[in-house]
């Protein structure tokens, strides 16, 4: 196919528009030759804390009642009959016959509506060994590892590429306090009571030494019940990148993520993390190696990180009193040591800037995909 000057590609959400900063970034940072198609009403993540809890929800009812009703069908769409060249769906399948098409996957699940089984797995098979599906670009190698594990037939087909975000430009920190920065959507499975903790014991050991940034859609039960902490909502990007901007330290004790865009967008700013693996978090140590861009350590499978409420009170469990120990020991020993915290600062740059994370690199491999799937 003889190409034009640029190609045009038609970004296929599965919903109004994807809930994540990785089209967003993709869309301001794309490849040359890439003229995106379906952009306007990309804004990246949702911030407003009622809209998020309404998508949140509204996703959660669709899915729970797929499940309920053993209904599993393909994350599959139809874009409109536009001028382009190519499709790039996220999150998701296309079903156009007339065009081709490459897709991208943060996780396996996202590939079905409801709970996977003999069926949707056939189904969405079938719509993968279709000619028109070019190419799955999985975020991460353990999700190409999933997916080639279930859909061994087109392992072929199958190339990560990594999501990239540029380096942001900061001026020297002029707060001579040590500023941690937790934020987050998603309070309850990001690990957030345990962040609260966390944080109540760094106060009282630092006490005016340092500044604790919490950013994250906190129950108001939850909020009374650290009145020493300065909790704050969810956010604009803009003030988000700020709290970036003057924190020292990204802390997140998430114990599930299919991935964690916010790694990267804290590393982007010369931010060490101290943070965790789990079962939950496979992808993790695909961002971050130990005493390089952060500290992380492993936990076991058995501890789930979910604190318990009764009668309005939280049940803090010995293995996870355990874990906000460990987590504090390391935000202390990054709080202590600036030449640490200055040498993973570096680490963290590094890796955005020219590692896997790049965006030259991630723009270098896209365009030749893109290239190839219009052959």
């Amino acid at each position: 196919m003889k190409m034009s000057k640029k190609i045009k590609v038609y970004l296929q959400y599965p919903w109004k528009f994807p809930d994540s900063p990785y089209y967003k970034s993709l869309i301001e940072n794309s490849p040359t030759g890439i003229k995106y198609l379906n952009a306007e009403k990309q804004k990246g993540v949702i911030t407003n804390k009622k809209k998020f809890l309404f998508s949140n929800r509204l996703k959660r009812i669709i899915r729970d009642i797929f499940s309920y009703l053993r209904i599993s069908i393909p994350n599959a769409h139809l874009s409109p009959k536009e001028d382009y060249n190519l499709i790039h769906c996220a999150h998701c399948f296309s079903k156009n016959t007339d065009k081709h098409w490459v897709t991208d996957f943060e996780s396996v699940w996202q590939m079905f509506i409801g709970m996977k089984n003999k069926k949707s797995i056939e189904k969405v098979m079938k719509i993968l060994k279709n000619p028109n599906c070019k190419k799955i670009m999985p975020w991460t190698e353990t999700t190409k590892e999933d997916i080639s594990k279930i859909f061994p037939e087109i392992e072929k087909k199958i190339e990560v590429i990594y999501p990239a975000i540029p380096l942001k430009k900061t001026t020297k920190r002029k707060n001579k306090k040590t500023t941690i920065l937790y934020a987050t959507r998603y309070f309850w499975l990001k690990g957030g009571v345990i962040a609260l903790e966390v944080y109540k014991r760094l106060k009282e050991k630092y006490r005016n030494k340092i500044e604790l940034i919490f950013i994250s859609d906190v129950p108001n039960e939850i909020k009374e019940k650290y009145p020493e902490i300065e909790i704050k909502d969810l956010v604009t990007q803009k003030e988000l990148f700020r709290a970036y901007e003057k924190s020292d330290i990204f802390f997140y004790p998430s114990f599930v993520d299919t991935f964690g865009f916010g790694l990267l967008e804290a590393m982007s700013f010369g931010l060490p993390i101290v943070t965790v693996n789990t079962k939950n978090t496979r992808t993790r140590k695909e961002i971050i190696e130990n005493e390089k861009q952060g500290l992380i350590f492993d936990i076991s499978d058995e501890v789930t990180g979910r604190i318990k409420k009764e009668k309005g009170n939280l049940i803090i469990c010995k293995e996870e009193k355990l874990i906000i120990e460990r987590l504090f020991q390391n935000c202390c020993n990054l709080i202590e040591n600036k030449k640490l915290r200055e040498k993973m600062s570096k680490n963290c740059i590094e890796e955005i800037e020219n590692g896997k994370f790049s965006i030259k690199k991630r723009n270098k491999k896209l365009k030749k995909i893109y290239e190839e799937a219009l052959k």
